[in-house]
């Protein structure tokens, strides 16, 4: 076939042959009866070869290596190529993303658009003072869009940056609470603290009902965040995880506290103190444990929990009795006053 029908047939224009053929890549070898170049069968499949290796991202000088080094292995530049693709690809979506940023922000002319891109730079800034300090100015001056806080919220790492963003998620209302829920089934462990302890600062139905969920969460650091939460706001589904992280030591004291503050309630002091106390029956050889059960029922309102604490005075451990005797004396101190 000459130049044309190859084109025609391939898809690659007559420049881009004619460019192969310069380079050496594809040159056509056959003749017509007239002497003129054209394509043997044996060349168009050469070309297609190339085609195919291009479509890898191989520049032409690469696939003209693969083509004529038979040592040429392709397991290294393979490799590289995967690399620079991924690094591509976390460029167009830092681009989408601020693009993304940009459109929810609603601007109205290009003032608004320099503003949110100022913004995004000092957000995604690798010094973490200017990062907190863009949250804590814009909270002010350059109101940052609650997407944009939410996904900061999920991404940062540093503590005190964190907390700032929080607060200015918090502040700007429930708009981005979608989009931090997001972060609870996350791969990621740390993202999915980030985002139960987002939703713990974001006042309203939505997010309580999220939190509520989160109890069931599998990950065990997003259920305990979510229990302290939740019974803080004075939710009873609370009250299983909190009476567990007593039981296991993880954020008892916080639990121990949230427990009391539920337990005011004349309604809920009841099943909460025969949770603690079906708790100490089911340990009967784990001293530890049962110290925190009586911790915690030393932060039972008034004297309710009097008579549990009296009964482990005497138990046969001796840091058990010593401390449930000690924390008992506190409570009747208490009735007397």
């Amino acid at each position: 076939m000459l130049i044309g029908e190859v084109a025609r047939h391939s898809g690659v224009s007559t420049r881009m042959l004619r460019h192969y053929d310069s380079l050496g890549l594809v040159r056509p070898t056959g003749r017509t009866v007239g002497g003129y170049r054209q394509y043997t069968t044996e060349d168009i499949r050469r070309i297609f070869h190339v085609e195919s290796l291009r479509s890898l991202g191989l520049s032409l000088r690469q696939v003209g290596r693969a083509l004529q080094d038979p040592a040429f292995t392709p397991s290294a530049l393979v490799g590289d190529l995967i690399r620079q693709t991924e690094e591509r690809l976390r460029r167009e979506q830092e681009l989408l993303d601020r693009l993304r940023a940009v459109e929810h922000s609603a601007p109205t002319g290009w003032q608004d658009v320099l503003r949110i891109v100022e913004l995004l730079h000092g957000l995604n800034s690798s010094s973490a003072a200017r990062r907190q300090q863009t949250v804590l100015t814009s909270a002010e001056e350059m109101p940052v869009s609650t997407d944009m806080l939410a996904a900061a919220v999920l991404s940062e790492s540093d503590p005190n940056v964190a907390g700032a963003l929080r607060w200015a998620l918090a502040r700007a209302g429930g708009d981005g609470i979608a989009r931090v829920a997001a972060g609870l089934s996350s791969a990621n462990g740390d993202i999915r603290q980030r985002a139960v302890l987002a939703l713990a600062e974001i006042s309203g139905d939505e997010a309580n009902a999220v939190l509520a969920e989160a109890l069931e969460n599998p990950d065990a650091a997003v259920r305990r965040h979510a229990a302290l939460a939740v019974g803080g706001r004075g939710d009873t589904a609370a009250v299983p995880v909190l009476v567990g992280m007593v039981v296991e030591g993880a954020n008892d004291v916080d639990a121990a506290e949230v427990l009391g503050s539920l337990a005011v309630d004349a309604t809920l002091a009841t099943p909460i103190m025969h949770a603690l106390a079906g708790e100490l029956t089911a340990h009967p050889a784990d001293p530890a444990v049962r110290i925190r059960l009586a911790q915690a029922l030393a932060e039972m309102p008034g004297t309710i929990a009097l008579a549990e604490l009296r009964r482990l005075a005497t138990d046969p451990d001796p840091a058990v009795s010593l401390i449930a005797a000690a924390l008992a004396g506190v409570l009747e101190e208490r009735a007397e006053d």
